[in-house]
C-alpha cells in the first residue's frame, strides 16, 4: 500500500468518525432539549455583561472612530510622537464615546419618565369622563331598543365600577400582601442584577473599543494559522461581508428611527395632540423593529389617545399610516439602500423566525442575520453549480424538467 492510498484511507476514516460523533451530538441535543435550553439560559445569564458590552461597543464604534480621527488631526500639529499622540487620542475617544452614551441614556430617561407619570395620572383621572362618554354613546346607539340598551348598560356599568374601584382602592390592588411583597422583592433583585450587568457591560465596552484593532489582528492571525491561505482569505471576506450587512442595517435603522421619531413629534405638535413627547419616543424606539415595529408602537399609543379623544385617535392612526408609507417607500430605501438583499417575504420570515427564538432582540437582528445566512447559502449553491458546469441563473430553472447528464442540456417541461 503506497503512502497516497494510506493517507486517503486515514482521511475517510477520520471523516466517518467525525460524522458519527456529530450525529450522536445532534441526537443528544434533541433527547436532552430541556437540559440544553437550561444550560444555554445559564450561559446567557453568565455572559450577559459581555453581551451588553459587545453590543454597546459595536454601536459606539462609529462615534469612537469619528472622535479618534478628529482628535488625531488636531493633536498631530502639537504632539509629534505617534505613541504619545495615540495615548491622548484613545483617551479622548473613550471619554467622548462614554459621554455620548450618557447623553443618550439621560436624554431618553428625562423624556420618558416625566411623560409616563403624567400619562398614567391622566389616564386614571380621565376614566370617569371616558365612562360617561361611552355611556352616552351606548344610550344613543340603542335608543330604539330599550331591552338591549338596558342589558348592555348593566354589563358596562358593572365593568366600569370594578375598573374605577381597582384604580382607587388599595384593597383591590393588593389582594394578597405576601404575594405583592414577594413580587416586589423579586423585581428589585432583577433590576439590581440588570443594572449590575449594564454597568459591567459599560466597562467591557470601554475595553473592547480600545482593543478592537488588537482583537481583529489576533482573529486574523488565528484564521491564517488554522486554515490554508485561500480558505483563510475566504473566511475573512465572509466576516467582512457580515460586518457590512450588520453595520449598515443596524446603524441605518437607528438613524431612520430617529428621523421617524422627530417627524412624529413635529406632526403631533402641529395637530396639538396630547402625550406628544412620550408617543414620539415610543414610535421612534419601536420603529427599530422592521415590519412589525410601527404596529407595536402605534397600537398602545392609539389606545392612550382613545381615552382622551376618539377623534384624535383616528387622526393619529391616519398620521402613522402616512408616515410609515413615507418611511417604507422613500426614507428607508434612501438610508438603508439594499443592505440585506432580501425580498419582502424573507424579511417577514426572518422576523417571525428569529423573533420566536430570541424575542425582541431576534426581531431586531433577525433580518441582517438571515441576510448573511441567505448570502452564504447562495454562494455555496452557486459554487457547486459552477463546479458542475451548470447555469447559476435562477431564470434558467423556470419550467425545467431535467438536465441531460452528458452535455448539461436543459430540457423544458412545457409549463412556460
Amino acid at each position: 500500500m503506497n503512502e497516497h492510498k494510506f493517507r486517503e484511507y486515514i482521511y475517510w476514516g477520520v471523516t466517518a468518525v467525525a460524522v458519527i460523533v456529530c450525529c450522536i451530538l445532534v441526537a443528544m441535543v434533541f433527547l436532552r432539549w430541556n437540559t440544553v435550553c437550561a444550560a444555554a439560559h445559564t450561559l446567557n445569564v453568565i455572559l450577559a455583561p459581555i453581551t451588553y458590552g459587545a453590543m454597546l461597543a459595536y454601536l459606539l464604534t462609529p462615534v469612537y472612530n469619528a472622535i479618534w480621527k478628529a482628535t488625531e488631526g488636531l493633536l498631530k500639529r502639537v504632539i509629534k510622537d505617534q505613541k504619545e499622540r495615540n495615548k491622548y487620542t484613545r483617551t479622548l475617544a473613550t471619554v467622548g464615546s462614554l459621554c455620548f452614551l450618557g447623553i443618550v441614556v439621560i436624554g431618553l430617561i428625562s423624556m420618558i419618565i416625566p411623560q409616563l407619570w403624567v400619562s398614567i395620572s391622566g389616564i386614571i383621572n380621565s376614566i370617569p369622563a371616558f365612562a360617561q362618554t361611552v355611556s352616552q354613546w351606548i344610550e344613543e346607539t340603542f335608543a330604539n331598543n330599550p331591552e338591549v340598551e338596558s342589558t348592555v348598560m348593566d354589563i358596562y356599568n358593572q365593568a366600569m365600577e370594578k375598573l374605577i374601584s381597582w384604580t382607587n382602592s388599595t384593597a383591590d390592588l393588593i389582594p394578597n400582601i405576601e404575594r405583592v411583597v414577594t413580587g416586589l422583592y423579586t423585581g428589585v433583585i432583577n433590576v439590581i442584577a440588570w443594572l449590575k450587568n449594564v454597568l459591567i457591560g459599560v466597562i467591557v465596552m470601554l475595553y473592547l473599543l480600545n482593543m478592537k484593532e488588537l482583537l481583529c489582528a489576533q482573529a486574523k492571525k488565528i484564521v491564517y494559522g488554522v486554515f490554508p491561505v485561500t480558505v483563510a482569505n475566504n473566511v475573512i471576506e465572509r466576516f467582512r461581508f457580515i460586518h457590512q450587512v450588520f453595520g449598515g442595517f443596524i446603524i441605518g435603522k437607528l438613524i431612520d428611527s430617529l428621523i421617524i421619531g422627530i417627524l412624529t413629534f413635529m406632526v403631533m405638535s402641529f395637530l396639538q395632540m396630547p402625550y406628544t413627547l412620550l408617543i414620539s419616543v415610543i414610535i421612534g424606539v419601536t420603529n427599530v423593529i422592521p415590519f412589525f415595529g410601527p404596529f407595536i408602537g402605534a397600537i398602545p399609543s392609539a389606545l392612550l389617545l382613545l381615552l382622551v379623544s376618539p377623534k384624535q385617535c383616528i387622526w393619529f392612526l391616519v398620521m402613522i399610516l402616512v408616515i410609515q408609507q413615507f418611511d417604507g417607500n422613500i426614507l428607508g430605501p434612501k438610508i438603508l439602500g439594499n443592505t440585506t438583499g432580501l425580498s419582502s417575504f424573507w424579511v417577514l420570515f426572518s422576523i417571525l423566525f428569529f423573533g420566536g427564538l430570541l424575542g425582541p432582540l431576534g426581531m431586531i437582528i433577525g433580518v441582517p442575520l438571515f441576510a448573511v445566512i441567505y448570502r452564504l447559502a447562495a454562494d455555496f449553491i452557486e459554487r457547486n453549480l459552477k463546479r458542475k458546469k451548470l447555469s447559476e441563473k435562477t431564470a434558467d430553472y423556470h419550467g425545467l424538467d431535467h438536465i441531460e447528464n452528458t452535455k448539461n442540456i436543459y430540457k423544458d417541461d412545457g409549463s412556460r
